[in-house]
Parts: structure tokens; sequence; C-alpha cells
């Protein structure tokens, strides 16, 4: 699509400039530069930074109260990047020896206390499992929106995918890998198992952008699970549903849990936290991760 797209671009500003060799004219570059963005198109992977920049973007995200991990289970490890720089996390080791992999995204906040206090409740829920919180913005924790809006918005794609590549490469080939995340993580949740290609096992997005490429939803090679909620005006009903249609369009496996909620209803720091949507789709959420081990 993104090829297409640019050859558009490509043939109306060679109709562009041969119109004004026909009538001369100077041409400015803002011109020119405005008909290539009219035919480009942001790619998913991109777009979810982006929405850190949206009006109103940050508004969903109250500042979280302040939290500190008590006796952490895990321990922060680093791991080899292909593109130099040493991708990091919080990571939890299955008692015994172990293929299973749950890869854990952050909130926009960055790989906070609450993450990996999340990453540990899901290691104690499901046993038998390497647990790792994801560290996407390299050590950097926002405790303020600007910071957070900043360090998402500065996140590049390139590096994000690094990071995953490279704990994907920690876990090893023959790793069976799922994941979970929450809003700009419940968005790299799903591009998590798109990169991960046949070694991904099971995937749990909650409240995050959907890929919208058809042929990288094709790519797809596990069954995928969406919570989301009927009052979010980032990813709105409208957005769940054209994604559950590409899905099923795309011959994919995907269950979708809707409740009348707004963004961030399973985050305990959110004013629009429900405990009891929160403990339903924790509850489905382990179920189809045992059933999938």
């Amino acid at each position: 699509m993104k090829k297409i797209t640019l050859s558009l671009a490509v043939i109306t500003i060679a109709y562009f400039l041969l119109s004004y060799t026909l009538k001369p004219n100077i041409i400015k570059a803002q011109e020119v530069n405005d008909i290539v963005s009219c035919y480009y198109v942001e790619p998913t992977n991109e777009k979810i930074q982006s929405d850190a920049g949206k009006s109103g973007f940050a508004a969903m995200h109250p500042i979280p109260t302040p939290f500190v991990l008590a006796n952490p289970k895990g321990k922060t490890i680093s791991f080899k990047s292909a593109d130099g720089i040493d991708a990091q996390g919080y990571f939890i080791k299955s008692k015994r020896k172990s293929k299973k992999w749950l890869f854990v995204i952050q909130e926009w906040w960055g790989l906070n206390d609450y993450i990996k206090k999340e990453a540990e409740t899901y290691y104690g829920d499901l046993k038998n499992v390497n647990v790792i919180a994801l560290d996407m913005y390299d050590g950097k924790v926002a405790t303020t929106r600007d910071s957070a809006g900043m360090y998402m918005k500065n996140a590049k794609a390139e590096r994000l995918e690094n990071i995953i590549k490279a704990a994907m490469a920690y876990a090893g080939e023959d790793a069976k890998i799922f994941t979970v995340g929450w809003c700009f993580g419940g968005g790299w949740s799903l591009q998590s198992t798109i990169l991960a290609g046949k070694q991904a096992a099971g995937c749990i997005m909650y409240y995050g952008r959907p890929e919208t490429n058809f042929t990288r939803l094709k790519s797809i090679n596990c069954d995928v699970i969406g919570f989301f909620g009927n009052q979010d005006k980032g990813i709105p009903p409208e957005t769940v549903n054209k994604f559950e249609g590409l899905m099923k369009e795309a011959n994919k496996n995907i269950t979708i849990y809707r409740y009348e909620a707004g963004h961030g209803f399973a985050n305990p720091s959110n004013p629009v936290f429900n405990k009891e949507y929160a403990a339903d789709a924790h509850t489905k959420a382990i179920a189809f991760l045992k059933e999938r081990m």
C-alpha cells in the first residue's frame, strides 16, 4: 500500500512539473511537499507514537499515584540490540526451565513500578513462564504528562522494533512468545506479535491502536484477544470494529471484549479505573494464556 501511494505521489508530481513547464511559474518546495504528504500513509508502528501529540490524548492519562514496588521478584537485565544500543527490561525467570515467554509492554509513562507489578502478577498467575517487561524508553520514566508525551513522541519505531527483536533473540529461537500491553503498550503488543512471526503464541492488547495494514495482519501467526472501552475517545468503537473486521477477513482468530468504560479502565491509578471490568479482563487474559501455554 505504501509503495502504491508513493507511486501515485510521483505521478502527481510529474504532472505538476509538466504543467509548470507548459505554463512557466516558480515552483515552491512547500507545494511539492504538500502533494507528497497528501499521498503518504503513516504506518501504524509510527502512528502509535504520533498519538501523543494529538489534542486530548494527554487528558486521558491522569498522573499516576506514586507507587514503589516492594520486595521485587525480578531484576533489570540488558541484552544486545542490532543497532548497537543495549536494550533492557525487568526480568522474572521461570523457576523451571521453560520456552514460554511473556513480553509485558508499558503504558506511555514508561517502565515504572506499576508495570513491574503487572509483570509480577502475570508471573504469579501463570507459573513456569519467563516474564520480561520491556523498557521501551531506554531507562526514561515519566512523572508528568509533558515528559510522557515527549518520550512517547520521540520513541522511534525503528528503535522500538530493535528492542523487541533484541528481547526475542535473548529468549531464543525456540521460545514461544506471548505479549500483553496497555495503551501505547497495547499497540506495541500487536506489533511485537507481528515481529515475532512463527514464534508468536498469543497476543493480548488493552485499548491499544490496532494495525490497519491488511498484509501485516495476514502475517499474524497466533490468536489475539483485545479489551476496549466503548467510551474511549482515543480508540473509539468504530476503530475497534474495523480492526475486528479486518482480522476476520484475514482469517485470523480474534476475540474482542467491550466494556462501558473509558481509556485506561484497567489502570488503578486512572480516575476511570473500573475494578470489576479490570478484574474480568484480567481473568479472561489469564485463561487465554493458559489455554495456549
